[in-house]
């Protein structure tokens, strides 16, 4: 919306922001019609989901160790282990082997394929990943936003990364 207010074109802004044209227009018209109102999520039809963005971030993180470093006798997780062990820790009452892999397909981790991206885990993640996926579903301390309250995220940035100490830059 910002480019939009500067003048730019519905293919400029797609270009700009690696999209399509076909996804630039509705965005700008459904602001145009209703203004900041206009963004937010619309009314979904099918089935809620049925774990939370806290249990998803959770599983993922999991699936982002090594067994060895869990306590599990495993050199590699599979999603059927990655099930097991979600349920065993108390992250979800049950979840099946298909569902971990739809999970981890998102953002295509696949531990039995590991290599180098495998990280320590913070021991504080869920507080800390609590926090902004509540933002996310519109809480905040327990509590709905108002309709006049809006969450915007102004440090996503794909493909950079802040490190601990370099003053939020690359080192």
């Amino acid at each position: 919306m910002l480019d939009a207010a500067r003048g730019d074109s519905n293919a400029q802004i797609a270009r700009r922001r690696g999209l399509t044209v076909d996804t630039v227009r509705p965005w700008r018209g459904r602001y145009a019609d209703d203004g900041l109102a206009g963004l937010k999520d619309r009314q979904r039809s099918g089935r809620p989901a049925r774990f939370s963005p806290v249990q998803v971030a959770e599983v993922k993180a999991l699936a982002c160790q090594l067994p060895a470093e869990t306590g599990v006798p495993l050199s590699r997780w599979s999603c059927p282990d990655l099930a097991g062990e979600a349920v065993n820790r108390g992250l979800c009452t049950t979840i099946s082997a298909s569902t971990i892999r739809r999970i981890l397909a998102t953002d295509a981790i696949k531990p039995w394929q590991h290599q180098s991206w495998i990280f320590l885990r913070d021991p504080d993640f869920a507080t800390k990943a609590t926090r902004i996926l509540d933002l996310y579903a519109r809480s905040w301390d327990g509590q709905p936003l108002g309709e006049d309250e809006d969450v915007i995220s102004a440090d996503e940035k794909t493909n950079i990364q802040a490190y601990p100490g370099s003053g939020g830059g690359r080192p």
